[in-house]
């Protein structure tokens, strides 16, 4: 570092030391260091407890597991999965009173001679989800249907609930 100092008209420049190796910390400093100590070992706990739970795109579980819409019908419940390029045959669906439960196993198993793969991430899919309602559901008349990679259960239920209708309120 450089100290200027104004003599008589004149400008000298001098080197000045420095007694400290670091600079100093002030306090909201330290309070953001700590702040993101502590972020790091949250993250590198929930790694450790988690491992699947990872950022990293090609191995994190949320990304490969397709999402899931419920809707109440009154008198059913329609759950809807996106499941393109997954054939029927991978799907397993079972029901019963309570909830449904989704499996699917799909795996590319055939050889493409003649190609060089730079990347390939289409290989297979495995995935579990396992959804309750709060109504108890006729597991005898559920259907399900997949059509266009977009899987729709219907899954009636044993007591429909009645519509409910809205009503303005007026304040007084």
């Amino acid at each position: 570092m450089v100290m200027r100092r104004k003599k008589e008209n004149k400008i000298d420049i001098h080197p000045v030391e420095r007694s400290r190796i670091f600079p100093p910390i002030r306090p909201l400093d330290l309070w953001t260091e700590m702040d993101r100590l502590f972020d790091e070992f949250r993250a590198s706990f929930d790694d450790l407890l988690w491992p699947l739970r990872s950022t990293d795109e090609e191995t994190s579980l949320y990304k490969r597991t397709p999402l899931v819409d419920v809707a109440d019908l009154a008198d059913k419940y329609e759950v809807r999965m996106e499941l393109p390029g997954v054939p029927k045959d991978d799907v397993n669906i079972e029901v019963n009173p309570a909830g449904i439960e989704i499996s699917v196993d799909h795996r590319e198993d055939r050889e493409d001679r003649g190609k060089h793969w730079l990347r390939r991430e289409r290989s297979s899919m495995n995935f579990y989800r396992n959804l309750e309602f709060p109504e108890e559901i006729k597991t005898d008349e559920v259907d399900a249907e997949l059509k266009d990679g977009v899987l729709t259960v219907r899954l009636p239920k044993v007591e429909p609930t009645p519509k409910r209708k809205t009503k303005k309120v007026k304040i007084k």
